[in-house]
């Protein structure tokens, strides 16, 4: 178990990005390109400079959206010399289901920082860590929640994740696409080293520790709050 696990605050939008910087549980940031498009970026490099102003000593995960190799390497080098806080998020396939290997096998020995990201496998975990040193820093981060989505339980895949990336100091499992507050309790247990969350669950998580008896005042209360201001009458 991972008593340190690390939490990431996974948002593009500026605004959220400078208030969730101030907190200290807030360790770093994750980004992809669905979220920079949500928060209305227009001009991608000038946007995550933006971000990187802000945030410019916690960890900052920036994803490239090239498809091809060439590209994707392009990509990555030019968003690595944004800033030393950088990990460069690649998927660990492209849309059409070609493995990346390459491109992360020569960023890799280039000592980049990689966030690789779209992982739901063991077996994917397998051919990320054969194509990897034991030095550069790595990321890998596995989409519990959207695996939830389709009815499949991530957790068995991560306990032999963790097992099998153990040799390699120079990574670490996140557990990303989280869905509930919960969700930081199973990735704490299982030995995840980060996690990455939305902002509005880790407020949530702020507020861990309150009792089932304080719970059920607070349901009630609710209940009680909404039937008055609705004027319900029976």
């Amino acid at each position: 178990m991972t008593k340190n696990i690390k939490i990431f605050c996974d948002i593009a939008e500026i605004k959220q990005i400078k208030k969730f910087n101030k907190k200290k549980i807030v360790k770093g940031f994750t980004t992809n390109p669905s979220l920079m498009r949500k928060a209305g970026a227009n001009d991608y490099k000038s946007y995550a400079k933006k971000i990187l102003q802000i945030s410019n000593k916690k960890p900052v995960s920036l994803e490239v959206f090239a498809d091809d190799y060439s590209n994707m390497k392009k990509q990555a080098l030019k968003i690595n010399n944004w800033g030393k806080n950088i990990y460069v998020k690649i998927p660990i396939i492209n849309s059409k289901g070609l493995f990346m290997g390459k491109v992360i096998r020569e960023l890799n020995h280039q000592k980049i920082k990689l966030n690789i990201t779209a992982v739901y496998s063991c077996q994917q975990v397998k051919k990320i860590l054969k194509s990897i040193n034991k030095r550069s820093k790595v990321i890998i981060s596995i989409f519990a929640g959207r695996a939830s989505d389709t009815g499949k339980d991530p957790v068995p895949e991560f306990i032999k994740i963790i097992k099998i990336s153990k040799k390699y100091r120079n990574v670490e499992i996140l557990w990303a696409s989280v869905r509930e507050p919960y969700n930081y309790i199973q990735a704490k247990q299982l030995g995840c080293h980060v996690i990455t969350i939305p902002p509005g669950i880790i407020e949530k998580i702020e507020k861990f520790g309150k009792s089932f008896d304080q719970l059920t005042k607070e349901t009630v209360r609710g209940f009680l709050i909404d039937s008055k201001k609705s004027r319900f009458k029976i």
